[in-house]
């Protein structure tokens, strides 16, 4: 099972980077065609318009290209998760023990809740950021030790183990889809940019997806307190892996209520997020270098 795991995992890095040049390729290809369009004498463009064809088929090829990506970033979610099945079985609990299986995971999360946004809003251009996230945690993934080592005494908790890891990948994955749309948000001017998703549908692109999060890092929180208390006899440390899931938590509560409350919009509400992401990536690799009760890792 460790061979089947270790051949899934491979496919879906390919299929993830074979996604994402897919994406790249008819993104950048529309944006051409925009411009050349732009750049064309008036006459040619009401000629072009008025014809029909000549614009379909510029568009149709980047159009097909980019159902490929989607289709393809669906293997990459088959596959990850295959690798994930792959590997409990082979391990006996839930694949989220080490910094190895949880990078796997994490990347399955991203792309798993990408699809769904995309496929609910159906703005594919999330993609070009989401799952350059996905593919780094694989590619860092690649450069850890894949091995399965027993549990150490504070893991071997296995419903906890599992239940705790998965809801804060699902928390992970909703608010990289977050990060990406406002750092779309960002890099275009309030009135929007042509070939990008208007600025309102991305900010409401990136509520959707904490409104969503938020719960499942408050459970993961919660839960997590509940299994210190198994493993340490105390809900609460102030570990530094600890502090550091409070501040996420903190700073996506105040993205809710700025939002929610305060009415915040546009750069102001992305920069939060910005911030947000930051901080998950922190608490994320932070038992590499945190020490405390969370320094394992799968590293040593």
């Amino acid at each position: 099972m460790f061979k089947m795991s270790e051949y899934s995992f491979v496919a879906g890095l390919l299929s993830a980077a074979l996604a994402l040049l897919c994406y790249a390729i008819a993104f950048a290809s529309v944006r051409v065609a925009h411009r050349r369009t732009a750049l064309a004498p008036a006459g040619a463009r009401v000629a072009a318009v008025g014809g029909g064809p000549s614009i379909t088929f510029v568009t149709r090829g980047p159009s097909v290209l980019a159902t490929y990506g989607t289709l393809i970033a669906w293997l990459t979610f088959v596959f990850l998760g295959a690798s994930l099945v792959f590997r409990t079985i082979a391990v006996g609990h839930g694949p989220f023990a080490n910094m190895y299986e949880f990078s796997v995971a994490f990347a399955w999360g991203v792309t798993g809740v990408y699809l769904y946004f995309e496929r609910r809003y159906h703005q594919r251009v999330l993609g070009l950021i989401a799952l350059p996230i996905a593919l780094a945690l694989l590619l860092y993934a690649t450069t850890i030790p894949s091995v399965s080592e027993p549990l150490v005494p504070a893991l071997q908790n296995n419903l906890l183990l599992t239940v705790h890891v998965a809801v804060a990948i699902v928390a992970y994955g909703t608010f990289s889809v977050a990060f990406a749309a406002a750092l779309l948000h960002l890099v275009q001017p309030e009135a929007g940019r042509r070939g990008l998703p208007r600025p309102e549908l991305l900010d409401e692109i990136s509520y959707r997806s904490v409104v969503i999060g938020f719960p499942f890092l408050t459970l993961t929180i919660v839960l997590g307190a509940v299994w210190a208390d198994v493993a340490w006899g105390s809900y609460w440390s102030w570990d530094p892996k600890e502090t550091a899931s409070l501040v996420t938590w903190l700073i996506y509560g105040a993205y809710l209520h700025a939002r929610v409350v305060r009415g915040w919009r546009g750069s102001r509400a992305a920069w939060l997020l910005v911030l947000g992401f930051a901080a998950t990536l922190f608490t994320y690799f932070g038992n590499l270098f945190f020490g405390g009760l969370h320094s394992y890792s799968g590293l040593d």
